[in-house]
């Protein structure tokens, strides 16, 4: 679940991203601010739900989704609970490992792809200092994203074979680690979360209340449940959208539709189909040596339609264009 849970908001975000796509889309001039400061108001609700979880419940948005919490390194006493918040020091450098470290990472890539653009298309001379240095940080930051993605996959390789405490470098920076919400965690967040009295007088109320937390609890878990099959959902739509995936179905779209076949004339020296199917339509006798027209599936006498396709270029039945390499011979079982 440790390691699960990194999953969650990195499908958020781009489920999020393509609903702010469709918006702008029907209407830029209304919505276009949010697709052009689109990673600082995200950013900026990220930090409210997660400065909102971190201090209700002692855990990220998405660890309180598979019920965990965090708790500082090196408290060997009896673990406090999740309602009880982290230290100061703790809490502050969670929420800017949580928030900030992904947007400028998100940022920092962005750069780089507008960099590249620019090498490209650069105005700046060959010799200029500008563009050894663009060359330079282009040329490092493949080896620096590497060095970064290979720590985190380390660790979650020593997480898994019980090596390390932590399934992420960010958690032993913040120098909290990881646990499982208990019982006591459990009732203690029902209670803040439903403000329960213990008074007599308000069982009536208190009664209403069960029922109303009840429902809300069956909403909530329908929604939880429901979660990852709308991120998926909405990223099968992302895909589905692309312009990559759109060029493919446009390209097969625009193919022509053949048109149904048409039986040609008989007076023109065209075959009608016989009833019996071991027939040549062209000399109305038994077949002898059947082949067939990958143009138009029908099966003739091998001379007959080798003399006919070769005469008129067309199926004997369709008139769909036919050249002598499109005769295909049958054979039989028992042949």
């Amino acid at each position: 679940a440790a390691v699960a849970q990194d999953s969650l908001m990195a499908a958020v975000k781009p489920a999020l991203q393509h609903l702010v796509k469709v918006l702008v889309e029907s209407n830029p001039g209304r919505y276009g601010f949010l697709w052009h400061w689109f990673d600082e108001i995200y950013v900026l609700l990220d930090l409210l739900l997660q400065q909102h979880y971190l201090t209700r419940c002692s855990a990220s948005f998405s660890e309180n989704f598979y019920s965990l919490k965090r708790i500082p390194i090196g408290d060997h006493r009896q673990q406090p609970l999740a309602t009880a918040g982290l230290p100061k020091r703790q809490h502050w450098k969670s929420l800017l490992l949580l928030v900030l470290v992904p947007y400028l990472k998100g940022k920092l890539e962005k750069l780089v792809s507008s960099l590249r653009e620019e090498d490209e298309y650069s105005i700046h001379p060959p010799s200029s200092s500008w563009k050894r240095f663009y060359r330079a940080f282009l040329a490092a930051y493949p080896f620096v994203n590497m060095t970064w993605e290979g720590w985190f996959l380390i660790q979650q390789l020593c997480y898994i074979l019980g090596k390390a405490q932590h399934h992420s470098p960010m958690l032993r920076l913040a120098g909290v680690r990881l646990v499982r919400l208990t019982a006591e965690d459990m009732q203690a967040l029902e209670k803040k979360l439903a403000g329960a009295t213990t008074s007599q007088t308000h069982r009536y109320v208190r009664t209403r209340l069960s029922c109303l937390r009840k429902a809300l609890a069956g909403i909530a878990f329908s929604l939880s449940t429901g979660l990852s099959i709308s991120v998926f959902f909405l990223q099968f739509l992302d895909w589905w959208y692309s312009s990559e995936n759109q060029e493919t179905i446009k390209s097969l779209t625009a193919l022509p539709t053949p048109p149904p076949p048409m039986h040609l004339d008989h007076g023109s020296g065209s075959a009608l189909l016989p009833k019996l199917k071991t027939v040549c339509p062209l000399c109305r006798k038994i077949r002898v040596n059947a082949t067939a027209l990958s143009t138009s599936g029908f099966v003739f006498c091998y001379r007959c339609v080798y003399n006919y396709v070769k005469t008129h270029q067309r199926c004997p039945i369709t008139g769909y264009a036919t050249e002598l390499q499109h005769l295909v011979k049958l054979y039989s079982p028992e042949s």
